[in-house]
């Protein structure tokens, strides 16, 4: 269970991914970050005998590794609401939250993940949990919505509630910047973290394109501290048009923002590159760049 403020509502989340289920998912996103996870894990020139892929939303990552010879065994870490989506006989499943992990310390060669992250309300928690579960010198490799993702349509609420209802409630999650996971990867405990981002800007006819997109998606609003009563129409509406206004093409569509931060960082061991003891470097830094040491205090001539 999170130890820190409840910022999602883990039961309304599990509800969004089985209405998404019914509905028929949009997996643009996720399918498009299964096929980079794969192609960053073949960078690392290793097989990984056993893996776990935690809380993706839907099987396009185990679905793409299963085609390569990255990985040898696969077990799919998924919640009650999408338990179904491991439809492949050989998968194997582990019914968990991904804030309460059941998986046995030093147990694993790989742990990835793509798309759920960003709706844990302990990350630093579940981070640490995966590097307990990996074996020294195991790979976690994620990707996560972070950033600016859906900024516009986050300021055309808040525009249209602040003109309208003079106030605005949350409507849209509030998202990791790619530093702060990066120092949360530190504080877990992972040793050579690394993340980048990559940003999307995906075209849509209207706004609610957009949202009926994240309904299928099972990424509508999940907030703990979200509005329990439904939107007014004319609110709704004022916000469509501040967001055409605002972020609309010349031909009518508008866009959305999608930031997809990748994180990956090792368990750490013996085997792994260390940082030299303060002291210890045998060539000055002024003679490696060519250039003159001036003692601290004085000043450069001109």
């Amino acid at each position: 269970m999170a130890s820190g403020p409840i910022v999602f509502d883990r039961a309304a989340l599990r509800r969004n991914l089985r209405r998404a289920e019914k509905l028929g998912p949009a997996t643009f996103l996720i399918d498009r970050a299964a096929e980079d996870l794969c192609d960053r894990l073949s960078a690392v020139l290793l097989r990984f005998e056993l893996a776990a892929d935690l809380a993706s939303p839907t099987d396009a990552v185990r679905r793409r590794l299963r085609g390569t010879d990255l990985v040898s065994n696969i077990i799919a870490v998924t919640g009650p609401a999408n338990a179904g989506v491991a439809a492949h006989d050989d998968d194997r499943k582990i019914i968990a939250d991904a804030e309460a992990l059941p998986l046995r310390e030093d147990s694993l060669d790989l742990v990835v993940s793509a798309l759920a992250l960003q709706f844990v309300n302990d990350l630093p928690g579940t981070f640490v949990q995966v590097r307990r579960a990996l074996k020294p010198d195991g790979l976690f490799l994620a990707a996560l919505i972070g950033g600016d993702s859906l900024i516009e349509l986050r300021q055309a609420f808040a525009a249209a509630e602040a003109e309208l209802e003079h106030g605005a409630s949350p409507h849209v999650a509030p998202f990791a910047d790619i530093r702060a996971i990066g120092a949360l990867l530190q504080r877990a405990g992972f040793a050579l973290p690394v993340t980048d981002v990559d940003r999307l800007s995906v075209r849509y006819q209207s706004p609610f394109a957009l949202m009926q997109d994240l309904r299928r998606m099972g990424a509508t609003n999940a907030l703990a501290e979200r509005r329990r009563i439904p939107l007014r129409r004319g609110t709704l509406m004022r916000m469509a048009e501040i967001y055409a206004e605002r972020f609309g093409d010349p031909d009518g569509r508008v866009r959305a923002t999608f930031d997809i931060v990748w994180l990956s960082g090792w368990k750490p061991h013996a085997s792994q590159p260390q940082p030299l003891a303060p002291g210890s470097a045998r060539t000055r830094l002024a003679d490696a760049l060519g250039t003159q040491e001036i003692p601290a205090g004085d000043k450069a001539g001109r």
